[in-house]
């Protein structure tokens, strides 16, 4: 691999570093601590006297998102050469996600208006606007489900370019595609039979981590391999 291939793998490493520790700090910390399942005066109670952490939570969504938008960028200039067609695939799934997961940010950011707003919400009581202000984390919370569908779709063609370059140990390209179709498994049930949603979470959690973070070391490992590329065409004579 030449000196470029290396520098474009760790800065993919560095960006995947970037948008995966936000990440995982707005999807798995700060709704365990804001959000009371099933109690909307609980979880309203939680939001008005945390708003730096939800502050912090909403800010660490918009890094992630938008340094995912680079991450599938700087891997496509990597594997383009050796499958194009895979390697656009995967920036596609990425960027459908991008606007849902940007656009949804708008639910929680109601949800504490609802509590917190403007003189017109007071005709509605305190135990209405705290069950609205429920209503709109849980929409988020599903519509960051259809979003996780394109997480893991995504991951489908980086796995393969990455089982088929030689890039990285063949077993990392199998893990990511595993990973990926996890995250499918995953965000299909909690939408079409959320009551095993967590179950199933917490299972495709480990899929996901093998195949990510042994991917994201490898990248910062700087033992990447030659890359098997694609041969051009040849014309017909």
């Amino acid at each position: 691999m030449d000196h470029e291939q290396k520098r474009l793998a760790r800065l993919a490493g560095l960006l995947y570093v970037v948008m995966g520790l936000p990440g995982a700090f707005f999807l798995q910390v700060v709704p365990r601590l804001l959000v009371v399942r099933g109690d909307a005066a609980a979880t309203a109670e939680h939001m008005l006297s945390s708003e730096p952490l939800f502050r912090i939570g909403l800010a660490a969504e918009l890094v992630s998102n938008l340094v995912f938008i680079l991450t599938p960028l700087v891997l496509y200039q990597l594997f383009k050469p050796v499958d194009g067609r895979k390697a656009a695939l995967m920036v596609i799934f990425v960027l459908v996600s991008i606007p849902i997961s940007l656009v949804i940010v708008v639910f929680e950011t109601a949800a504490y208006t609802v509590l917190t707003g403007p003189d017109y919400l007071s005709v509605f009581t305190s135990g209405q606007r705290e069950a609205l202000a429920l209503l709109l984390v849980g929409l988020h919370s599903r519509a960051l489900d259809i979003a996780a569908i394109f997480w893991g779709l995504w991951l489908v063609p980086l796995g393969l370019l990455v089982y088929e370059s030689g890039f990285a140990p063949r077993v990392i390209g199998g893990l990511l595609v595993i990973a990926g179709a996890a995250y499918v498994l995953a965000a299909f049930t909690a939408l079409l039979v959320p009551q095993y949603g967590s179950v199933v979470a917490n299972l495709a959690a480990v899929p996901e981590g093998l195949g990510e973070i042994s991917f994201v070391i490898w990248l910062f490992a700087g033992r990447t391999r030659a890359m098997a590329v694609a041969s051009p065409a040849v014309a017909p004579s």
